[in-house]
């Protein structure tokens, strides 16, 4: 794990993330797993966070992020569902309608939960894993 120096503080905070498509859907095709990625990865670097791990099932999502004390998860999660799914439905928009019902994309919940240096390696082989199912 890696520890970052801040002035007058000391840190190593990581958050294995999940969320679902609205419904459950199984609309993360590789094409757009691909952009939604690059998203991710840009939402990340805007609001100064780091993606360790990421990786996608048909129906949802699965992050290893990296973050300062100062970061706040439900701001987070926010930036990462609210600007994903507005750039996806301008990317991918014909084909996301009308998989999805009234065009939301994501389901409203997530689960969040620390990581400690103990099993890092255990969620990021996990998440590694998600397309073997």
């Amino acid at each position: 794990m890696k520890v970052t120096y801040g002035r007058g503080y000391v840190y190593s905070l990581q958050y294995h993330i999940v969320w679902c498509v609205k419904y459950r859907r199984k609309i993360l095709t590789p094409d757009i797993e691909v952009s939604l990625m690059a998203i991710i990865h840009k939402i990340a670097k805007d609001n100064d966070f780091e993606i360790l791990e990421a990786n996608t099932d048909k129906d949802h999502i699965h992050l290893l992020i990296s973050c300062s004390p100062q970061h706040y998860i439900p701001n987070i999660m926010k930036a990462l569902k609210g600007v994903s799914a507005r750039l996806l439905m301008k990317e991918h928009g014909d084909f996301l309608k009308q998989k999805l019902l009234r065009g939301h994309l994501w389901n409203p919940s997530y689960f969040v939960a620390t990581v400690s240096e103990n099993t890092e390696d255990q969620i990021r082989e996990y998440i590694e894993r998600q397309k073997e199912k």
